[in-house]
């Protein structure tokens, strides 16, 4: 029910670890690696995004289009500190999933712990199953599981 729209990005992101190129910029967003799974009547979508602030978490949906963006900021340092190592990406981070069309999307939640942003989507009613009837003439009714 979940799909990726850029099947290229997460090979930009291993050429640019391996040539040492920029991990993200604020022109050129970097995508965020996250784990998708469905767990009774929802799906839950957990994005590893570290060091954010939540207030810097913009998650919007249009159509059925998730995209999720968050903003990591260099960490304030006095006029005398004097850079040894720098390996933690800043920028932009972004990822954009399609979404089902049997997903309510009116009624997705966000959680932010421990670095880690938990979306959960619940799965419409239009989707999940039921019984229907039918009339089966003189026999009477019958039931059958859909």
């Amino acid at each position: 029910m979940l799909m990726r729209t850029d099947p290229f990005r997460e090979f930009d992101r291993l050429t640019q670890q391996l040539l040492g190129g920029p991990s993200g910029t604020w022109s050129r967003p970097t995508a965020m690696p996250l784990d998708a799974w469905r767990e009774k009547d929802e799906y839950v979508i957990a994005c590893d995004i570290p060091g954010v602030d939540p207030e810097a978490i913009d998650i919007d949906v249009e159509r059925n289009m998730l995209t999720v963006k968050a903003e990591r900021r260099p960490t304030a340092r006095s006029d005398e500190a004097q850079p040894e190592l720098s390996e933690r990406p800043l920028g932009v981070f972004s990822r954009q999933i399609m979404l089902a069309d049997t997903l309510d999307t009116e009624r997705i939640s966000a959680d932010y712990h421990a670095g880690v942003l938990t979306l959960r989507i619940p799965i419409a009613e239009r989707a999940k199953p039921r019984k229907i009837s039918i009339n089966a003439g003189e026999t009477g009714r019958r039931e059958i599981t859909g």
